[in-house]
């Protein structure tokens, strides 16, 4: 589906400066009642996890995520300690103008993977490693902020430079131990640590300054801390593997949005490694691996301007929602058991479903109720 845009609430804090002062999170909808979820650059209700494997993109397999430490006879210590060595020379600091976040050293090329919302729209960057205080030059490789995810490169790729290791998502379980590393508030190289609290999450972002939002499936929820600054940094396991890239972290509504301790989410691996492999093959994403109904709609306000589903605006040919003959005009109500009263809603469910699968959709046509089975398509790229 490519929707149209909605407003949104606007963001009470831009990206924060670079420097000591603390800034508050900006706020993001967070389909859990209470809650909110915000970007983490300094100045995506649960669904079923079904993560698949992503390859390291140095081409090697990589050992299956596991909270078990892997050396015998050596204490939970030592295996944080060897995990920090082993990954913190991957993650760097971003900076670009008075923006701040976090990237993981793709691969030896100098290619770095990080949030949309931490590029917005700028094209040149600078770039610390975790072992140095020099600055690096990098350039924008591409961007998809339907997945909140970009690749940057580094000009001058320095000797030594170290790639991370991507685990797979299908082996994350819910209490395995985590580490989340990045530049949280500005400060370099810091680690915090957790477990993931649980898997296949679909959270929503709304759009903010330069970064037009997001709903993500699949997500990594953890209680490691996650900060601004944080965004673009490595959620990590205890056999030295990414298994997500922190982007959001939680605020409470009823505390006026005050933060929501031990409450984050990161992007899985699986969807880090297929959306980077493209943006540096191709400069742009081909296969989203989103499901998308092949429409263009927006929110429909009914007669007490309440909101009350999703109006198609246009129909995209030869799509599954024409085959199954659905129509502009028509009022989408629900999408399988899910209740649809927004355009935002109906994103949200269908960031939870896979391209190719079926599913009901209910709608309302000149005040009838119908329902229609749809083969879901690919959300396009552009």
């Amino acid at each position: 589906m490519r929707p149209k845009k909605e407003p949104t609430r606007p963001n009470p804090s831009g990206p924060r400066p670079t420097g000591p002062r603390l800034w508050l999170l900006p706020g993001a909808a967070l389909a859990l009642t209470g809650l909110l979820v915000s970007g983490c650059t300094s100045g995506s209700g649960s669904t079923a996890a079904s993560g698949s494997a992503a390859a390291s993109p140095s081409g090697s397999a990589s050992r299956g995520a596991s909270a078990a430490p892997s050396g015998s006879g050596t204490s939970l210590q030592d295996d944080y300690q060897r995990v920090i060595r082993n990954v913190l020379p991957s993650v760097v600091q971003i900076t670009s103008g008075d923006s701040l976040g976090s990237g993981i050293v793709y691969d030896a090329q100098g290619d770095i993977v990080t949030n949309a919302h931490v590029v917005g729209s700028a094209t040149n960057f600078t770039v610390t490693l975790a072992n140095t205080t020099t600055a690096l030059t990098a350039t924008l490789v591409g961007t998809y902020p339907d997945s909140d995810l970009a690749v940057i490169r580094l000009g001058s790729p320095p000797a030594g430079l170290k790639p991370a290791t991507f685990g797979k998502s299908s082996t994350v379980e819910v209490g395995q131990i985590t580490l989340a590393m990045g530049s949280p508030l500005g400060l370099a190289s810091s680690v915090t640590q957790g477990i993931v609290s649980a898997t296949g999450r679909t959270v929503t972002e709304p759009g903010s300054g330069s970064s037009p939002g997001a709903t993500i499936g699949n997500m990594v929820q953890t209680s490691a801390a996650i900060n601004p600054g944080n965004s673009g940094g490595a959620l990590v396991n205890l056999d030295s593997q990414v298994i997500g890239i922190n982007t959001l972290a939680a605020v409470d509504q009823e505390l006026n949005g005050g933060a929501a301790p031990g409450i984050g989410f990161a992007i899985p691996a699986a969807t880090i490694t297929s959306i980077a492999n493209q943006l540096i093959k191709d400069g742009k994403v081909t296969n989203s691996g989103r499901a998308a109904l092949g429409i263009t709609a927006r929110t429909y306000v009914n007669s007490s301007f309440q909101p009350a589903g999703a109006v198609i605006i246009s129909v995209t040919q030869g799509s599954g929602a024409q085959a199954a003959g659905l129509q502009p005009g028509d009022v989408i109500t629900k999408l399988g058991d899910t209740d649809v009263t927004t355009l935002n809603s109906l994103t949200t469910a269908l960031a939870a479903l896979a391209p190719g699968s079926q599913v009901n959709v209910t709608y309302t046509r000149n005040g009838e109720s119908r329902t229609t089975q749809v083969t879901l398509g690919t959300l396009p790229s552009g």
